[in-house]
């Protein structure tokens, strides 16, 4: 097939450091590549792919403080996508809503995966607008706010398979939190946990601008207890030491969180993740096998008591299973079919064999 992926321009693909959405395009992309497809990368001029690049933007928005409008370049990138539509079987946005109304006039398929949340009272007139727009969810609980949106999937996030591995020489030492420090990820109770749990937790997070209050004015002063260390934003040459040595990751949210990468990151390194009972944790997490799901902070530091039955090559195993980019792009293939055998269109180009 001949296949067109856009993604957001407010980090480079894959970002630098943090950012979810980005990165997950990455994997997609470079997954659908190594299936013998054509794929071409709409996004800023600072990725890398093994795709063919389009520049929309000449450099990620966050790395670039003289940008202040951040619509702009997007419907820049929109117009861009628009004028080569009909060059391509199928057009993969991860834009949100941005693309519904001047795709929807088109005849080209498009599809969007929709990685945010879902639960704000304005989504609901977005979609009772386009009630025809086929969109992909990146898990079951994350369709719950908007059950009348017209779903055609629900596809896990994966990982490249080597990317982050095991390190079997390693001896697990502490506690783990990775991603982001703002009030629905909870790191307040990750730190909680530890401390009931008599080990150190070793915090790898980056503090965006909008969570500085919560930074300053609930996690910092939580920093003083001996046994929590705030390590910053992490790169990804990091994450396999940094996840390879914790006896577990804690992942204690206070949010429908619609996927958590940082899950099957753990899992990758053959980690156990200890996560709070919200979202998407029960469709990614095996109770028992990759980890505890909680109700509480008392539940989870009994879960780390237990951590000792759990083995981290099953672990490692389930992942391979579930979560690699290549199943990931697989299910993605089964969806563009779909979406062409809806339009019954033929496809323009075959992935080559192998």
């Amino acid at each position: 097939m001949r296949i067109a992926q856009i993604a957001p321009l407010h980090e480079a693909v894959p970002p630098k450091l943090y950012g979810g959405t980005e990165r997950v395009v990455s994997y997609l992309t470079d997954a659908l590549v190594d299936l013998g497809h054509d794929v071409t990368l709409f996004a800023s001029g600072d990725s890398h792919t093994r795709a063919e690049l389009e520049v929309a933007w000449p450099h990620a928005l966050r790395l670039d403080p003289s940008t202040r409008d951040v619509v702009a370049p997007h419907m820049l990138l929109l117009e861009k996508v628009r004028r080569v539509a009909g060059e391509f079987d199928v057009l993969h946005f991860h834009l949100d809503y941005l693309p519904f109304s001047l795709f929807s006039q088109l005849d080209v398929p498009f599809v969007t995966t929709l990685h945010g949340r879902l639960d704000l009272p304005e989504l609901q007139a977005v979609f009772n607008t386009f009630p025809k727009v086929r969109v992909i969810s990146i898990s079951d609980s994350q369709r719950l706010p908007l059950p009348q949106a017209n779903w055609l999937n629900t596809v896990y996030h994966g990982l490249p398979e080597t990317l982050l591995m095991p390190q079997t020489h390693r001896q697990p030492e502490y506690l783990a939190f990775l991603g982001r420090i703002c009030p629905e990820k909870r790191p307040d109770l990750a730190i909680r946990i530890a401390a009931k749990s008599g080990l150190s937790l070793k915090i790898a997070a980056r503090v965006d601008k909008a969570d500085q209050e919560y930074f300053r004015g609930t996690f910092e002063p939580l920093l003083s207890q001996a046994h929590a260390e705030f390590l910053g934003e992490i790169s990804e040459q990091e994450k396999p030491g940094f996840l390879a040595g914790a006896k577990a990751l804690l992942f204690p949210i206070d949010w429908a969180e619609p996927f958590g990468l940082v899950m099957i990151e753990a899992m990758a390194c053959g980690t156990p993740v200890i996560a709070f009972n919200r979202g998407s944790v029960p469709e990614v997490i095996d109770q028992g096998v990759t980890g505890y799901i909680c109700d509480d902070v008392e539940d989870a530091v009994d879960a780390v008591q237990r951590l000792g039955e759990l083995s981290r090559a099953e672990i490692r195993a389930q992942f391979e299973r579930r979560f690699t980019a290549t199943t990931m792009a697989q299910n993605y293939v089964d969806s563009y079919t779909s979406l062409l055998q809806a339009k019954k269109r033929p496809v323009l180009r075959h992935a080559a064999a192998g």
